[in-house]
């Protein structure tokens, strides 16, 4: 009798701390929204307008997202959606609340003027198993260590990385047919690997030169594209990022991973034979730099795979975006081989341009700063709140109101779709126009232009970037007379060519042209 009075009474105590729970969890809330309420009111935020999602739980963007990047095309997908859409909107996926924007003034707050309110948020857990922890998925102190750890990489050895860069690209020359069709993109992440590689280690891979190295880039390249692309799809899912994790990912990982262990193993080994008596010339490679702070292995490969992402994707892609584009516009194309011809000469007997060379043209520097417009390196981006604080613009029904933005709440920001923004490129922003970045009216366009993020993280790499793209374009018109559009591609709308979209946007199609040397 005594056994059975008891169960009634353990149900009875369970019942009442359930209930505790469940009404502290209510109270907590409404506490919370209290207080959010009472700060939007003294910062005078006004309501966001929601994304026009007719499916709970954002379902139906999760559904349109799949469809429109099944078929390569999820960046014009985003860019005419937002023509129907607020600048700054709210949206909630699978029950997470978070905020997007095109909008240039909250860009500039997020990643400037109020840079200590927001952090990289799921980016560190959902890239980890690739990138691990290095300095694109750090935050605070660490960050800053390796930021400071890494700019002297590019200050210090300008003349030196020229040189390796004009070596790379005469190799990448010497791989062009004389006459035909070629696909330049899978060259220029070959050329793009082998500057990187030089940048981390000291020397280059040389996979332009070597059949075998070329090998092993591609398999590497294979399975850092694959990597990317999980990563890319565990960052739409937020929270859920763990659901991609399937074995072909792992493998992924673990052949990048064992590819940078290799080259990470022989440079340990190296500096450790060779002790204090090059303590002077170990900071000239960042890889080196890295060893006299630490000997793990793997941090040594985290910040290393960081950097190849960096620097290898990135200027790639700005190279093939830029050959597609003079393939379609010959009058463009004109203009800067006539540049190219007045400052330094066309031809194979041409000089190379200097770094000084490259400064004076003009038309080239329009043209790259174009081509970055329409196709950024990272066309999206996000942060995420770790406290609660505001956004400039977005509320009411003008949308010029400040908003609230509560802790942890994740901020996307949508570079591609604010390049492409009407109102600031005029009518035309579609179109592929160097010209316009002589006019007067984009001289202060600010966090209205972004290629190169900004704020604190701005890329430190950025005049390296550029120095390499430049380069590369003056040296290949000067070699070649003719760089056309193969007759199978002219009926394709540049506008709605296929894109993959890993953690930058690369060309579906490549970079195909029809190739005629200068004589």
């Amino acid at each position: 009798m005594k056994a059975s009075s008891t169960w009634p009474d353990i149900q009875y105590y369970v019942s009442l701390i359930l209930l505790a729970v469940i009404f502290s969890k209510l109270w907590n809330k409404h506490a919370q929204k209290k207080i959010e309420q009472k700060f939007a009111t003294e910062k005078g935020c006004q309501p966001l307008l929601p994304w026009g999602a007719r499916w709970p739980f954002g379902l139906g963007l999760l559904v349109k997202v799949s469809h429109y990047a099944k078929k390569q095309q999820l960046l014009h997908f985003f860019v005419t959606a937002l023509e129907q859409c607020p600048r700054t909107w709210e949206q909630n996926v699978l029950g997470a609340t978070s905020i997007g924007t095109i909008e240039p003034e909250n860009v500039e707050a997020v990643l400037s003027k109020q840079f200590s309110d927001f952090g990289l948020g799921l980016r560190s857990p959902s890239f980890y198993p690739l990138l691990g922890s290095g300095i694109f998925t750090q935050d605070g102190p660490e960050w800053k260590h390796s930021r400071d750890l890494l700019r002297p990489q590019f200050v210090q050895k300008r003349s030196e990385n020229f040189e390796q860069l004009r070596t790379s690209v005469k190799d990448l020359i010497e791989c062009l047919p004389q006459n035909g069709v070629m696909d330049l993109q899978p060259l220029f992440f070959r050329l793009t690997f082998d500057t990187t590689t030089f940048l981390l280690f000291g020397k280059s891979m040389c996979s332009l030169q070597s059949e075998d190295v070329a090998g092993q880039e591609m398999e590497f390249a294979d399975a850092f594209n694959l990597a990317q692309d999980y990563l890319s799809h565990r960052s739409r899912l937020g929270k859920y990022y763990w659901l991609m994790n399937d074995r072909a990912f792992r493998n992924a990982c673990k052949t990048c991973h064992r590819f940078v262990d290799d080259a990470v193993r022989s440079a340990v080994a190296n500096f450790a034979s060779q002790g204090e008596s090059v303590e002077g010339e170990s900071t000239h490679t960042f890889l080196n730099a890295l060893i006299q702070k630490t000997s793990n292995p793997k941090i040594l490969r985290d910040q290393c795979l960081n950097i190849l992402l960096a620097g290898r994707d990135t200027t790639a892609c700005l190279l093939s975006w830029t050959f597609r584009l003079l393939a379609r516009h010959p009058r463009v194309l004109e203009k800067l081989r006539a540049e190219i011809g007045t400052t330094i000469g066309v031809g194979t007997s041409a000089p190379q341009p200097t770094r000084n060379d490259l400064k004076k043209m003009f038309y080239l520097n329009l043209v790259i700063k174009e081509v970055l417009r329409l196709y950024p390196s990272v066309p999206i981006n996000g942060r995420t709140a770790v406290k609660m604080t505001t956004l400039p613009r977005g509320g009411g029904k003008d949308g010029k109101s400040p908003i609230l933005v509560r802790a942890g709440e994740g901020i996307t920001y949508l570079i591609y779709a604010i390049h492409r923004r009407k109102d600031i490129y005029g009518s035309d922003a579609e179109e592929f126009r160097p010209e316009r970045w002589k006019d007067q009216k984009l001289k202060d366009v600010g966090y209205g232009y972004l290629p190169f993020n900004g704020g604190p993280r701005v890329c430190l790499g950025q005049e390296f970037a550029l120095m390499e793209a430049g380069y590369t374009i003056v040296r290949i018109i000067q070699q070649f007379r003719r760089i056309e559009l193969p007759e199978d591609e002219a009926h394709i709308d540049i506008g709605m060519e296929k894109q993959n979209l890993t953690l930058v946007v690369v060309s579906a199609g490549g970079c195909r042209v029809n190739l005629g040397r200068e004589v």
